[in-house]
């Protein structure tokens, strides 16, 4: 009964004036639109460098707990330095719809989350891929894997929420909240 309410009061806002574009909005990236009806926000990583995991409420009771934010930048820090920078709350909420829209448990395997502009540069003097201005420096970006879904599926579930970059490559997947936009490396 709760859930049909719920529909019929998102019903009634639309003929209020939210307007069709609202509308389409919502249809377009259902899961993100889930993001934003859940009480509770939880995700797990495992750091393929550091072998360290997690899993973390980072958002309850309508916003965002810093004790979560805190561990999360913690983990995604830059292992190579151990410099932690803050790491954006739409990134994790992009990734929390990216957990629904893959329907897995499964933790975030992580490759490389914040990287300090020394790591990035190092970075960059080996591959033609690594970005100069890297959202990865500015704590929006990260590169993952999930057990059980390719990287194409991955890239292709955060395609599907139109809501930041992805990057698919052969063995992992970037995702970050910048602008929408999709490439391959």
């Amino acid at each position: 009964m709760q859930d049909n309410e719920n529909r019929l009061e998102l019903t009634r806002r639309h003929i209020l004036g939210l307007g069709a574009g609202a509308l389409v909005s919502l249809a377009a990236t259902p899961s993100w639109a889930l993001v934003h009806k859940i009480g509770e926000r939880s995700l797990s990583f495992e750091h393929l460098n550091t072998s360290e995991t997690l899993s973390v409420v980072y958002w309850a009771e309508g916003r965002y707990v810093p004790q979560g934010l805190h561990e999360i930048n913690h983990l995604l820090r830059d292992y190579r330095t151990d410099e932690t920078k803050t790491i954006d709350p739409r990134l994790l909420d992009i990734l929390f719809s990216l957990k629904y829209r893959l329907d897995t448990n499964n933790p975030f395997q992580v490759i490389s989350g914040y990287r300090s502009p020394q790591t990035n540069a190092m970075l960059r003097r080996h591959s033609h891929s690594v970005a100069k201005n890297s959202l990865h420096m500015k704590g929006m970006a990260i590169d993952i894997r999930v057990k059980g879904h390719k990287p194409s599926q991955v890239a292709g579930a955060a395609r599907e929420l139109k809501l930041g970059g992805v990057g698919t490559y052969r063995r992992f997947v970037h995702v970050d909240a910048g602008d929408v936009r999709v490439w391959r490396g």
